[in-house]
């Protein structure tokens, strides 16, 4: 099945796939209609492996990171691309405690400068 939905996608072009009919594999019932796919099913196959080795990987950025061999940012950037094509997730963009400590894993700022904002979010809590 899986090859045939890769050739799906790419048949595609990009464009959005609509399911016209719908059967209960094994018994007589079908629904027919107009379905939208399910969001995590819209994305292209190598964003869907993705996400589901992140799923695997329980998270663990550090797993993907050796799952995938790329950096931390590379993961990082991946994630936040997919969450945006997934209009159920969202994305806070105020300052949170990981903020810092991304800027510095991508070399944006120094140990010290992450250190002075942590600091100053903690004492706003």
């Amino acid at each position: 099945m899986k090859k045939e939905w890769s050739y799906l996608i790419g048949l595609s072009g990009g464009k959005p796939l609509v399911v016209r009919r719908v059967v209960v594999e094994g018994d007589e019932v079908a629904v027919e209609g107009e379905f939208e796919l399910p969001p995590l099913a819209r994305l292209d196959l190598d964003d869907q492996v993705f996400v589901a080795v992140f799923v695997k990987c329980h998270g663990s950025i550090k797993q993907m990171e050796k799952h995938f061999g790329v950096s931390y940012p590379t993961i990082k950037s991946r994630l936040n691309r997919i969450g945006s094509q997934l209009d159920f997730v969202k994305v806070e963009s105020s300052t949170t405690s990981g903020e810092p400590l991304d800027r510095l894993a991508q070399g944006e700022i120094s140990v010290d400068e992450a250190i002075k904002l942590l600091k100053k979010e903690s004492d706003h809590e």
